[in-house]
């Protein structure tokens, strides 16, 4: 995603997907000029214009942020919303946070205005549906199409659940698994942190990332791939890391995903080029399926538009993981500072602490958080959904939201 200087708007949530999509972004922060103490009317009368009003009016926006963001960008973003949640209840607020409450839902928002009162600056965050329990939200989860799984834990007890260890498809979530055995290695002096990996051709991936466009043998420690694997999801700074620490390192706490996939190698094997190699690796022994990795470490990537067709693609082919174990490997990296960098969708103002790390491609969505309250209760929030048509983005990141509100309401 990329940030504007004076003006940024995000539909809620953006998975910016080129084709599996093996990436989580979340709306980055405003840079503004700060508003005078002239600037009328005040920001909560604006956001509340903005979703009162049936239609939006350009002459409510800088002539600056609208070059940004087109007018029927947010127009659109805003009929969302209130499609979602219902009319608008009330704004609370100052400065530059604010809630947006609708009938069914509150949108963290942040809003910038000129000095005379027009929008200059404005991010929606994750919203969250109104749900007043755990129980409420897991029944609301129950309601999903397809294969869904939930898990809500105080430190080792449970406080709600769903299906919480059936094996389900996580995307760019498996990424905890290598930063697991990554942390092992370097504990056991076999990698450390300073350790200078120089990028190579045969370990580039597909998006999400950077660095597949970096030239080859550019020096990177492992620290800078560790932090990139998991704060922007770099799929190629993964492979590389996957290829440091090991496959079988990783097969060895991870049994049920053998062969351990590359990101690369997913890509390869899901590309509507490759449907004969794909239906032989499915029906392939464990060996003849490494061979075929073979194979494939000779061929190129795929091209990105290979993927345009935002459908599931062999979901089966994929890294599978219970909510009990994502629980689990995400507790042993949660210490580590790069697993701060990107606090998901928690408000981190909210939490004393906030670890995350996500996943999605078409068909496939997890959420994987740990979160510590301000006395210092520890929780992790995990909630997985599968289905062979497209997912509801927004209604899913709603309910996974409310969790959190409910953690904070009812500690």
């Amino acid at each position: 995603m990329r940030q504007s200087v004076v003006a940024i708007l995000t539909s809620v949530i953006c998975f910016s997907a080129p084709g599996l999509g093996l990436r989580f972004a979340l709306p980055l922060s405003i840079t503004h000029q700060p508003m005078t103490a002239q600037a009328a009317p005040s920001p909560a009368t604006v956001l509340e214009t903005l979703f009162r009003n049936p239609t939006i009016a350009a002459n409510q926006f800088t002539d600056t942020f609208l070059k940004e963001i087109p007018l029927a960008k947010v127009q659109q973003i805003i009929d969302q919303l209130k499609q979602q949640f219902g009319p608008l209840q009330s704004v609370k607020g100052d400065r530059l946070d604010f809630v947006v409450h609708l009938e069914k839902g509150s949108i963290p928002t942040k809003l910038v205005l000129s000095a005379d009162g027009k929008i200059a600056g404005l991010l929606f965050g994750a919203p969250t549906q109104n749900i007043a329990s755990l129980e409420e939200a897991i029944a609301q989860f129950k309601t999903l199409p397809g294969q869904v799984s939930v898990l809500v834990r105080e430190g080792q007890t449970t406080r709600a659940a769903l299906n919480p260890t059936q094996p389900l498809a996580v995307g760019s979530a498996f990424k905890l698994a290598v930063l697991d055995q990554l942390q092992t290695q370097i504990k056991t002096q076999k990698l450390t942190w300073q350790t200078v990996v120089p990028l190579q051709a045969q370990y580039k991936s597909l998006p999400s990332g950077m660095l597949h466009t970096w030239p080859d043998g550019t020096r990177l420690t492992v620290e800078s791939l560790a932090a990139l694997m998991i704060s922007q999801s770099d799929n190629t700074a993964t492979d590389h890391l996957i290829y440091q620490v090991g496959r079988d390192k990783i097969e060895a706490i991870a049994p049920r995903n053998q062969p351990f996939l590359m990101t690369r190698e997913l890509f390869q094997l899901k590309s509507p080029k490759n449907r004969s190699l794909l239906e032989r690796y499915r029906t392939a022994s464990l060996s003849q399926k490494r061979s075929i990795l073979a194979e494939l470490a000779t061929q190129p990537l795929p091209d990105v538009s290979d993927f345009a067709e935002a459908k599931p693609i062999a979901l089966d082919v994929e890294w599978f993981f219970s909510a009990e174990e994502l629980c689990q490997l995400i507790d042993r990296v949660s210490d580590l500072p790069l697993m701060g960098i990107n606090p998901g969708l928690a408000r981190a103002e909210d939490w004393r602490r906030v670890t995350f790390k996500g996943g999605s491609e078409s068909g496939v969505l997890n959420f994987t958080t740990k979160v510590q309250s301000k006395t210092g209760k520890q929780y992790c929030v995990v909630a997985t959904w599968n289905h062979q048509q497209s997912l509801d983005d927004r209604q899913f990141v709603a309910l996974y939201s409310s969790l959190f509100d409910v953690l904070k309401k009812n500690p």
